[in-house]
């Protein structure tokens, strides 16, 4: 029997329009922010930081 897989991140928002979308995921085991952004057949992520370049992290509960 195989173990149940968690999923890592989550998503907390989205947004986007025809030609491009943009997520803002969350790992749930740092709490750390990313944005990726997709296009078509492409697409990038980087990591979300504040004004001092610090990343931005989300406090994690048990419930998500």
């Amino acid at each position: 029997m195989k173990p149940k897989k968690t999923k890592r991140f989550i998503i907390k928002e989205t947004q986007g329009s025809f030609m491009v979308s943009q997520y803002i995921l969350v790992d749930k085991q740092t709490g750390v922010n990313y944005l990726y952004a997709a296009s078509g057949y492409s697409g990038g992520l980087t990591v979300l930081v504040d004004a001092m370049g610090n990343p931005i992290v989300t406090p994690i509960t048990e419930e998500e």
